[in-house]
Order: C-alpha cells, then sequence, then structure tokens
C-alpha cells in the first residue's frame, strides 16, 4: 500500500533550447516538477498584450446522453463560503506533512483555507485567487477531492471534467500564475514519496498568462523512465475561440478500458489535443498507474515553481500583479455507459452487532479502498482512510440487550504528528458519536492492534457509520474489523 520514503532526487541540469521542430513541449511533474522548457519567447510576446474581460458564466453540470454521472460538484453556495467539506479537502502550508518542500515543485505561495484565497461566489463559480501581501508573502489555494477512487469500470471509460476560466492576466503581470487541474493516483495519499509510478493526469495546466493548455502524463520512475521524467509525456496547444484567460473552456480527460489496448486521451471544449496507449509501456509500469484503487481530483493554482520558471526566469516578479482568480463552474465524472445494474445487496440480513463485522463488508463508503491484508486469517482489509471518510454497514443488529463497547481491529502506518479518531455513529454520518477512540502510528500498515472503546448504551436495528476525523489531510488508518459487546 505504501512504500518507504525515497531520497530527493537532485534536479538535472538546465536543458538548451529545444530546436524549433522539437515536438510539442511537455509540462513537467506536479511534485517533483523540474526544468523541461528552456523558452517560448515568440509565444510569451504573442500573448502578452492579449488582454479581454469577458465576466465567466454559470452552467449546470451537463447531462451527457451515454454516460452515468459519478460525482460532480457545480460550486452552489453563497458567495464568500468554502467549497463542500464533504466533497474537498483544503490543503495548506508549503507541503503535505512529511512531504517534499514547496509542494516538490519549486512553488513559493502559501496554501490556505482564507475565503480571500479560496471561496465560492455566490453564482455558481469557484475561485481560487492568488494573494500578495504588504509584507510580500505569496498566498494561493489548493484543494483535492475527498474521494480518491475515480477509475473505470473494466470495458468502461472514465470521463473526467472541470469548466474553468484561467486567471484573467496576461504579459507582464501573470508571470508565475500556475492555474491546474489534476489527478493523482490514490496511493500518493499518506506517502508522498511513491510518485511517478502510482500516476499522475495532468488535464489542465497553464503558466505566465498564455493562451495554451497543457495536458501530460507522468508514470513509471523517475528520472527518465517510461514517462522521460521529470518532464513527463505531453502535448499543447491555444484554447479554441476565445483565449485560455478571457473565457470559460472545459477541460476533459477519458481514461479508456473499452478498447485494446486501453487508451487515455485530452480534450479542450471537445477537441482532442493529446492521446496514448496501453502499448505504449511495459506491464508493471501500466499496472502501478492503473492497477490501485483510483485517483483524486485536484485543483490550485500555484504561483511561481520550475514550470513558469523555465518560460521566463525567476516568477513571480515585481510586475507579476496579484487577485486575478481561476473561476471553475463545475467539476464533474462520468462513466460510459447508463451504468451497472447495481450488485446485490452482499448482506441482505444485515449484520449481527456481536459478530465479527468485516470492514469490507461495508454496504457504502466514501474515500477509501480495500486491499489484501497480512492480519491473521488473511482477507481484505480497508485502507486510504483520511479525515472524512466513512464506513456504512445497514441493518445493524443490537438486540433488547444494550452493548457498551465497540472494539476495532486497526493498523496504522502514519507519519509522526499525525492521527484521528476512529467513530462510531447511528443513522447519518453526521450524527453525535455515540463513541470513538484515538489512533496514531501502530509501527505500520499491516501492523495490527485490537482497540477497545466504550460506547453509549444501544438495542435495536441501526445503519452503523464508521466515521474518521483527523486534523491533517494524510491517511492515518487501515481497519479490518470490528465489533460490538458489553
Amino acid at each position: 500500500m505504501r512504500v518507504p520514503d525515497e531520497p530527493p532526487v537532485t534536479p538535472p541540469a538546465e536543458p538548451s533550447a529545444p530546436p524549433l521542430s522539437a515536438p510539442p513541449l511537455s509540462a513537467p511533474p506536479r511534485r517533483r516538477r523540474r526544468t523541461l522548457f528552456a523558452v517560448l519567447a515568440a509565444a510569451v510576446t504573442a500573448f502578452a498584450s492579449f488582454s479581454v474581460t469577458a465576466a465567466p458564466a454559470e452552467a449546470s453540470v451537463p447531462s451527457v446522453p451515454g454516460w452515468s454521472l459519478v460525482w460532480s460538484d457545480d460550486f452552489d453556495g453563497p458567495a464568500g463560503s468554502l467549497p463542500s467539506s464533504g466533497n474537498w479537502i483544503i490543503d495548506t502550508g508549503h507541503s503535505y506533512p512529511g512531504g517534499p518542500g514547496n509542494w516538490g515543485t519549486g512553488e513559493i505561495q502559501r496554501y490556505t483555507a482564507d475565503p480571500a484565497n479560496v471561496s465560492l461566489d455566490g453564482a455558481g463559480n469557484l475561485r481560487i485567487t492568488p494573494l500578495r501581501s504588504g509584507s510580500g508573502e505569496w498566498t494561493s489555494a489548493r484543494i483535492e477531492t475527498r474521494r480518491a477512487d475515480f477509475k473505470p469500470a473494466p470495458g468502461r471509460i472514465l470521463r473526467i471534467e472541470a469548466r474553468v476560466q484561467m486567471p484573467n492576466v496576461t504579459g507582464n503581470a501573470a508571470l508565475g500564475y500556475w492555474p491546474a487541474f489534476w489527478a493523482l493516483g490514490a496511493p500518493y495519499r499518506g506517502n508522498y514519496w511513491n510518485w511517478p509510478g502510482i500516476g499522475e493526469f495532468d488535464i489542465m495546466e497553464n503558466v505566465n498568462g498564455l493562451n495554451t493548455v497543457w495536458g501530460v502524463l507522468h508514470c513509471g520512475v523517475a528520472p527518465q523512465g517510461p514517462c522521460n521524467e521529470y518532464e513527463g509525456l505531453g502535448a499543447n496547444r491555444a484554447c479554441p475561440g476565445a483565449s485560455c484567460q478571457s473565457a470559460m473552456h472545459t477541460y476533459r480527460f477519458e481514461w479508456d478500458t473499452s478498447v485494446s489496448p486501453n487508451q487515455l486521451r485530452w480534450y479542450v471544449d471537445g477537441q482532442q489535443f493529446h492521446s496514448l496507449s496501453q502499448n505504449r509501456f511495459d506491464a508493471a509500469t501500466w499496472s502501478n498507474m492503473t492497477g490501485h484503487a483510483g485517483y483524486f481530483l485536484l485543483l490550485n493554482v500555484a504561483m511561481g515553481g520550475s514550470f513558469p520558471n523555465a518560460l521566463a526566469g525567476s516568477t513571480p516578479t515585481a510586475a507579476t500583479v496579484p487577485g486575478h482568480p481561476m473561476v471553475v463552474d463545475y467539476v464533474a465524472v462520468w462513466q460510459s455507459g447508463s451504468g451497472p445494474t447495481p450488485d446485490p445487496d452482499p448482506n441482505p440480513d444485515g449484520f449481527d452487532a456481536r459478530s465479527t463485522i468485516q470492514a469490507e463488508a461495508h454496504s457504502a463508503q466514501q474515500g477509501t479502498f480495500s486491499e489484501d491484508t497480512t492480519d491473521t486469517g488473511g482477507g481484505r482489509n480497508i485502507g486510504g482512510i483520511a479525515n472524512g471518510d466513512w464506513l456504512r454497514f445497514d441493518n445493524v443488529r443490537f438486540g433488547s440487550t444494550p452493548v457498551t463497547q465497540f472494539v476495532a481491529r486497526v493498523a496504522s502506518g502514519a507519519g509522526a504528528g499525525i492521527s484521528g479518531l476512529v467513530q462510531v455513529r447511528l443513522d447519518s454520518p453526521t450524527a453525535t458519536p455515540i463513541g470513538d477512540f484515538a489512533i496514531a502510528n501502530t509501527g505500520g500498515w499491516q501492523s495490527w492492534r485490537t482497540v477497545p472503546a466504550n460506547i453509549a448504551p444501544t438495542t435495536g436495528t441501526h445503519t452503523v457509520y464508521i466515521t474518521f476525523s483527523s486534523g491533517q489531510p494524510a491517511d492515518f488508518v487501515n481497519i479490518n474489523w470490528f465489533t460490538f459487546g458489553n
């Protein structure tokens, strides 16, 4: 599930400018992004004077014939409110706990949960706004979906899409702006050093106010490897019609398992500009990138870092103008087809509260995945558990004699200072917990411990939610099974 931290990698030397006949340039990696671009002076000149001030228009998440909606957020809500905490984690600071500094890319801003940096505008949009303080500090925002299981069912196509207006600033005033919409493999959570093997799909990236969208895949090993790291495998093009900065455009990524070999595709406004096929990669690379629980999605606006610096030198500069937001109308995930027939309830008769209830037998879940376990008896455990995740178990029968104790089999390989609560709630994931216990590192993600907790006396039949709460976004616990008793 997680591997030991690998040592930081020394960045390669600056490359020289590519010849005019070079293939389309691809973006450097999101965490350890190093220099790939030498100069796009002609592009900078061409777009430096472009300035249009069209207001972004709201659109509902579209209904797409032939596709079933898996998940979406159209950012409806009061002006100044934060994005839904049920959908999004707000990253803060200069790194993940224990992860590469400056998010591994050299970007200089501090991410915050301040509504001035990240909030709804009251008109159906999310705005991520870089700001510069009087002391010169840059702040901005980065959010990621709580769900980390976005992947296609076998034989289906996964479609990830957002309607976005990039920060409406160009020329010298835009130097250092780095907006992005992208996806990372679920195993990155709680590890932060297994990139690029777990995979990264850069669906939309832009720097320095250029009228250009980049789409990039990162995979394999670094440096070099099958995805030519740290550069990745990418392509770019201008936004169709109005510039990327002056209007909303729709950025889409498709992961197609309905064809053999499977295919990855990138689009802007429905126009494909990049694709990669499974047969380009060795079996291990493809499996490492696609064989895990899935992906989580991210939206952010960085300031400075290896990508914008490679095009324009050190950024941002004194001429860079703060306060220009990336505006996001919606984010949505679809799957091809009308959706599978729901699986029969694996436990139609519910659960005896006093029996050993396997965590993977849940009726529903949010944000987790199952994996093979080395715990006694083998089988599978639930992992990838972080703040806000939950497991639901329908029709749990407590009987007429009150149960007063909850016992769970848990393990944790969380980093230093990372801990959280395992909570029991009845009939709603937001109900007041009837009991909980705290858990921190137990010695590893397969180092199991049986932990008891007292709960309020409970009888009858209930829907049981096992919920997870932590002050950090990192994974903090695995769970194998639980039971109730007196």
